[in-house]
């Protein structure tokens, strides 16, 4: 398969690496970090100015017409500045879902403004007892009057402490664990019976604590087929794992740059530690890493458009992998060549380390991905 670049393609890779050298260095995310909102509106309606909040989303629903590979190219950039604005809970999941199943009064009002960069949105899906079951949901939504009640408690929901609105995943009938009966609705970040708990992540990142108290909202709010949510749920995330890819390639990549780099730099007996043959080994199989975590992400990124599940799943849960053992494998080794400073605050790499170890967690860990990888090799087998 030819990965490589149109020109179209190069210009916008090109674009997002000069706004990252230029205007959001890790130096920016270091300040930020230490903010409420830990992200600048004024920067993310600049992404809105410059297209990137559109870019996956089709041409009559406000967006470019692009496909999910050109944003993951822009995901990729991003990570090697670690810019903290929330492409991935806005754009990719809960705007996917908006664009994907949202009437055109609900686009207009919740999608477009987003695109712009007028608003953020953030998708509430996760409970404590959940994990990666995507169905095992307790928060319920229940008839009132022409509307409905939603109460329930949804756990790191990102960017869910900024959000101007959340797509929230809630149960209108059956089981607590069942496939069927599921719903999503869009609720107002501000609106009353939404508790919202701010909560730091390890990365210096920020997410929430989302509490409903029989939060009321109106008929209109349904967003997609009622109790037919858990598909098209299964398709967002899905995609949002393959986002995960993306950005964590870009960390990845950083992180082997800055260690050649230093590698090249560093002075002992006399000589540049780099000009050690087995130090030279170790950067040698870091490359084959980085490289391996490349390719996997631009074929899950590609398969990312696919209405063929398995075919989706299949591509992005090897890339999951790939992020989380190859991943591994460029960090441990980083941080073993810069002589363990590494893990320290006061350098960057300690930084893109834990960004990495939250993106190989989130939307499915490798254990997650390695199963349902395996089911769905059975399954291609048997058939």
């Amino acid at each position: 398969m030819n990965f490589d670049l149109s020109e179209e393609q190069q210009i916008l890779v090109d674009t997002v690496a000069n706004y990252v050298k230029n205007d959001s260095p890790v130096e920016r995310f270091r300040k930020l970090r230490e903010s409420e909102r830990g992200w600048e509106p004024e920067a993310w309606a600049r992404m809105g100015e410059m297209g990137w909040l559109g870019i996956p989303f089709p041409e009559e629903h406000g967006g470019f017409g692009a496909r999910f590979v050109d944003l993951a190219l822009v995901l990729e950039q991003l990570g090697r500045g670690l810019v903290p604005e929330p492409m991935i809970p806005s754009v990719v999941l809960a705007g996917g879902l908006l664009s994907r199943l949202g009437s055109d009064a609900q686009r207009d009002q919740f999608l477009t403004p987003m695109i712009e960069g007028r608003s953020s949105l953030a998708l509430a899906y996760a409970e404590r007892q959940s994990r990666y079951c995507l169905h095992d949901c307790q928060t319920t939504a229940k008839r009132s009057g022409a509307g409905w009640t939603l109460s329930g408690e949804k756990t790191w929901v990102l960017n869910g402490h900024a959000a101007d609105h959340l797509v929230v995943l809630a149960r209108t009938s059956g089981a607590v664990d069942a496939a069927e009966g599921l719903s999503l609705f869009v609720v107002d970040g501000n609106a009353a019976g939404v508790d919202r708990v701010r909560a730091p992540g390890m990365d210096g990142q920020r997410s929430a604590l989302v509490r409903l108290r029989d939060a009321a909202v109106g008929a209109d709010r349904l967003l997609g087929p009622e109790g037919g949510a858990l598909p098209h749920l299964e398709w967002a995330i899905d995609r949002g794992a393959a986002a995960a890819c993306a950005e964590g390639q870009g960390a990845i990549q950083e992180l082997f740059e800055r260690t050649v780099a230093y590698l090249k730099q560093r002075v002992q007996f006399g000589v540049p530690i780099g000009s050690f043959q087995a130090l030279q080994h170790k950067a040698a199989d870091m490359y084959a890493e980085t490289e391996l975590c490349k390719s996997s992400m631009l074929l899950a990124a590609i398969q990312a458009d696919a209405e063929d599940a398995e075919t989706r799943q299949a591509e992005i849960s090897t890339a999951k992998l790939q992020l989380t053992k190859g991943g591994w494998f460029v960090q441990a080794n980083a941080i073993q060549l810069f002589g363990g400073i590494g893990v320290t605050d006061e350098q960057d790499e300690g930084l893109f380390f834990k960004r990495l170890r939250v993106l190989q967690a989130l939307f499915g860990d490798a254990d997650h991905h390695a199963d349902r990888f395996q089911q769905l090799s059975r399954f291609t087998s048997e058939s």
